[in-house]
């Protein structure tokens, strides 16, 4: 894999933080992003001299503004950004409040859609860039209804990553739009919902984050445009969709 310089937001932990690790040991420049400050610096240390650390909010637009311009500061260019942060919710639908409501878009949709729009004039500037967001199946397919807010803020997303690629197939082709959809993973995810929550790493079927990343790292590689990390995940889905056609 030639040299990149990839910005991976979510990078303090979980799938975000393996990715980073993972792409450093192939010789990327990595910029880490997250808001807690020393859980990322001990990840980059990890990953070595060529990662930067950045602690800045993904929901807030200037935090994002910061971060790209740290990043060309260091780089001068940007490669790869990776839209990884998210947060899930344990409420049922009935219950939902609008506070459940607004804090799931702000952290799985804003957060990614100012990553999206502050990056694309560098990529329009360089003709080629490529941008990664992280989903779940869950935005595939709801079937947690615990989730309910999370799995519709995941299918937001989804619809945004493919109108945003859309628009940049005519606009920008040499930018690309990939979507990455994980099942469950063993991390702190679960524990760290809204409300709280089962613990991810005790669920069954579940993957580990260095799994998800090295499929990540893969859609770098590949530019594969809508990607799950789980084998048979994509029949699964065809079949749920089929049956609900019945």
């Amino acid at each position: 894999m030639a040299q990149k310089t990839v910005v991976i937001t979510g990078a303090s932990s979980g799938i975000g933080a393996a990715l980073a690790e993972l792409l450093a040991g192939q010789g990327m420049q990595v910029v880490l992003v997250a808001r807690r400050a020393d859980a990322l610096q001990e990840v980059v240390a990890r990953c070595g001299p060529s990662a930067l650390a950045v602690a800045a909010d993904m929901t807030s637009r200037i935090d994002v503004r910061r971060t790209a311009q740290e990043a060309l500061a260091r780089f001068g260019r940007i490669d790869v950004w990776v839209n990884n942060v998210g947060q899930g919710i344990t409420r049922a639908p009935s219950q939902l409040t609008d506070e459940d409501l607004d804090d799931m878009m702000r952290v799985n949709v804003k957060s990614a859609l100012y990553g999206m729009q502050e990056i694309l004039p560098h990529f329009q500037a360089q003709g080629a860039g490529h941008i990664i967001n992280v989903s779940s199946m869950l935005g595939r397919i709801p079937f947690a209804t615990f989730r309910s807010a999370y799995n519709g803020a995941k299918h937001f997303l989804n619809a945004l990553t493919a109108n945003f690629r859309a628009e940049l197939q005519e606009s920008c082709p040499g930018v690309v739009v990939s979507l990455v959809s994980p099942g469950v993973v063993r991390t702190g995810f679960g524990l760290n919902a809204r409300h709280g929550g089962p613990d991810s790493r005790a669920l069954p079927g579940s993957q580990s984050a260095e799994e998800v990343a090295a499929v990540i790292a893969g859609v770098i590689e590949s530019k594969a445009l809508d990607v799950y990390t789980l084998p048979g995940a994509h029949d699964r889905v065809v079949s749920y969709f089929r049956a609900l056609s019945q």
